[in-house]
């Protein structure tokens, strides 16, 4: 085992900022996608996605742990999550797990192309900080399809641009104007795109037995400049549709005690869900 950490860690100087990742963190990481990978039996993507879900139950909630470092580099850490990167950590795990050989260098691939735009990191705006902009590109490598629509789905228009908005809330983005351009060029052509499908809160009872376990649910928000605020993975217990995230509230990963329509009722800046299901 010792020898296979110091090989990995070779393997990945190339694509990991490990000066700003330390040597032990990523020995930690290699660890805990080794214990999930040894563990865990292959069932096919969506459901490793709700398997690799519940193997995080109870890791601490922290934000911003993208935002490390002077330039934009792969960051892995499995140790403590948010709600997006859970669901990557979950996507490119269950996406690993699927493959010939399971490994660490391997989900470290799988993390890169499905955080940045088609899989190739080139600057700050190149990370899929949108989510309609994740789930968008994400669609077009056939890792993921938004059933959104399939399952009643009504249009749905972003308008985002909060981010160029408020470049002061964004290490990266201050003092930046080149970087804050690029993610305003984004921006636009995110909003550009038309085939956007989201399901009213009111709706979600209506199709909610087309909601698979292993689903990712993107939380559509009214909060001026953003598109989706919250990502979960959707999860069946007892019969009961609800979802696993990483809670800034509960300062962890936890199973929502709510069912996801009663807990998208009770968010006022809540409009609806999108549905993403993982492909094989």
């Amino acid at each position: 085992m010792k020898y296979r950490s110091i090989i990995i860690l070779v393997l990945l100087a190339a694509c990991l900022n490990t000066a700003a990742q330390t040597s032990s963190n990523l020995a930690a990481d290699d660890s805990i996608a080794g214990k999930f990978f040894s563990e865990t039996p292959n069932r096919g993507v969506q459901k490793n996605m709700a398997t690799a879900a519940k193997f995080f139950l109870g890791a601490p909630y922290a934000g911003q742990t993208l935002e490390i470092g002077d330039s934009e580099e792969l960051v892995v850490n499995l140790r403590e999550l948010d709600c997006m990167t859970l669901v990557e950590n979950c996507l490119a795990m269950s996406r690993t797990l699927n493959a010939e050989s399971p490994n660490f260098k391997t989900f470290c691939l799988e993390l890169q192309k499905i955080r940045y735009r088609n899989g190739i990191i080139k600057g700050y705006a190149s990370r899929l900080h949108y989510s309609t902009d994740w789930i968008f590109d994400n669609r077009e490598m056939g890792i993921v399809e938004d059933i959104t629509g399939k399952i009643g789905g009504k249009l749905f228009r972003p308008k985002v641009g909060f981010m160029s908005a408020n470049p002061d809330k964004y290490r990266r983005l201050t003092n930046n104007p080149d970087e804050v351009e690029r993610i305003a060029a984004f921006e636009k052509a995110i909003n550009a795109r038309k085939n956007y499908r989201f399901i009213p809160k009111d709706s979600i009872n209506v199709c909610e037995s087309k909601i698979k376990s292993g689903d990712i649910i993107g939380f559509t928000t009214s909060l001026k400049g953003l598109d989706i605020s919250h990502l979960a993975v959707a999860y069946r217990e007892n019969g009961r549709l609800t979802f696993i995230h990483a809670s800034s509230a509960a300062k962890k990963v936890i199973i929502n005690p709510e069912p996801l329509a009663d807990y998208c009722r009770k968010i006022k800046t809540n409009t609806g869900i999108v549905v993403i299901r993982p492909l094989e």
